[in-house]
């Protein structure tokens, strides 16, 4: 039996007050909606198919690998909606999955224990139901005898209806030729004039098709994002999971409530993360790592045995046993090979550093390649900007940089040369020289007592 999905991702969220689409806000560091397709492709399907709308570009643009799009140019109703896709699957044989891309924190265990109860109960349609504890904006589902008979919208539910706590969470698996047969027969009778999708259970119901109920186990997942308070409820929802998932993999959270872990991080066993740190992206963290307050790492690549102290790390490499910080901050591009010390205050950018090299505070490393065992020492600056073009410097292993560099590129400094402290280096540093760049020293005795600042013996 082939399998097909509908999302339905058209609607702006004027709740939201947003110009971007409601489904591209962002839940545990992705739009909101890929966090729905995601779940929905470990259904196997044949075939799937986003609904799209308002700010269609900007949802097409977000989703570069999902190529099925429909655009419904006028919002009509989640009914009319999903008719979209009628000239594409109204023919199709087999099943096919309706759902929001507004409910990023849906499973792909729960979908699928839906599918499977779907497949087996013979149903024309199974509405994923939920118990609610204050259902309040929910459709209520009515049920007589115990099967779903219809969904009654908040807005057109009686008072009796309204105290029902079994809800729609507006997932459905339907008979495809039954889901479309039951779309040509809606209409508007209802207070928005709209085409309400959830009237298909109750047209399907009166022309004696079967219609069931599967109920989530966990009903935080239903949750539908519709305003910003929904969204930062199902951001610390999802935090939550992740860093539940994390430490039960053997990672340890000082401080979970403030530990931010984006969707698609890696960590390894033994590492250790302190609060207030952000890990975003596609980082991925190797075992024993030791990450302190106040850290934020994203897109990066760290390896075993790393420790970053309070610093800032986007896009970069770190290797084994190689550190950073404080207030370091390794920037896009960044290699630290192994053992390699970033001290305070120094940034690093599109930069190769080699094994054991040095740069314990003050520093700027720009559009470098460093060798072995370099130590750079406070207030170095590589200058490798003129305005317009970026230029290389090249350090050779074992080269001392005095404090107080300045390293105007494009320079190469050989193997074991030195440049003095206070040096600014314009030229080529040959292997085992000394590059002294300064002015000389000029004393001037007694001249002190005739400036400004003088306040006698």
């Amino acid at each position: 039996m082939k399998k097909y999905a509908i999302i339905l991702a058209a609607g702006k969220g004027t709740r939201m007050k947003s110009e971007l689409p409601k489904v591209l806000h962002k839940v545990a560091d992705k739009p909101m909606i890929s966090h729905v397709i995601e779940n929905f492709k470990a259904l196997s399907l044949d075939e799937s198919f986003v609904v799209v709308g308002f700010g269609s570009d900007k949802v097409i643009d977000a989703l570069p690998d999902y190529t099925r799009f429909v655009e419904q140019f006028e919002q009509k109703g989640t009914g009319h909606a999903v008719a979209m896709v009628r000239p594409l699957l109204g023919t199709a044989e087999g099943i096919t999955i309706v759902g929001y891309g507004d409910m990023p924190l849906i499973t792909k265990e729960s979908l699928q224990k839906l599918m499977k109860f779907h497949e087996i109960s013979g149903s024309a349609v199974t509405v994923l139901t939920g118990i609610a504890t204050n259902p309040f904006g929910y459709g209520r589902i009515i049920r007589e005898n115990g099967e779903i008979v219809k969904i009654v919208e908040q807005k057109d539910a009686t008072e009796e209806e309204r105290k029902i706590q079994e809800v729609n969470t507006g997932i459905y698996v339907f008979d495809n030729h039954k889901l479309f047969l039951a779309l040509s027969r809606l209409n508007t009778n209802n207070t928005q004039g709209e085409l309400y999708l959830t009237d298909v259970i109750e047209i399907l119901k009166t022309i004696g098709e079967k219609v069931s109920g599967y109920t989530l186990e966990n009903f935080d997942e239903s949750l539908g994002v519709n305003d910003r308070v929904q969204l930062a409820q199902a951001e610390k929802t999802f935090r939550a999971r992740i860093n539940l998932k994390h430490m039960l993999n053997g990672v340890t959270l000082i401080d979970p409530d403030t530990t931010y872990i984006g969707a698609d991080v890696t960590i390894g066993t033994d590492t250790i993360i302190e609060g207030n740190v952000t890990i975003k992206g596609k980082t991925v963290i190797g075992r024993k790592c030791l990450i302190t307050n106040g850290s934020r790492i994203e897109d990066s690549t760290i390896y075993g045995n790393v420790t970053i102290n309070n610093s800032t790390v986007e896009g970069s490499t770190m290797e084994r046993q190689s550190d950073c910080g404080p207030y370091a901050h390794l920037r896009l591009g960044t290699v630290l090979h192994e053992e390699v010390h970033i001290g305070n205050y120094v940034e690093v950018k599109s930069s190769s550093l080699g094994r054991a090299t040095k740069a314990g505070h003050l520093t700027y490393i720009g559009n470098a390649v460093v060798g072995e065992k370099v130590n750079f020492g406070a207030g170095t600056i590589t200058a490798n900007f003129d305005g317009k073009n970026k230029f290389l410097t090249e350090i050779e292993d074992f080269a001392f940089i005095g404090s107080n560099s300045t390293i105007i590129a494009p320079v190469h400094i050989g193997r074991n040369a030195v440049t003095a402290g206070g040096s600014t280096i314009t030229r080529d540093v040959a292997e085992n020289s000394v590059a002294i760049g300064r002015s000389r020293q000029i004393d001037k005795n007694g001249l002190a007592k005739k400036l400004p600042h003088y306040r006698g013996e």
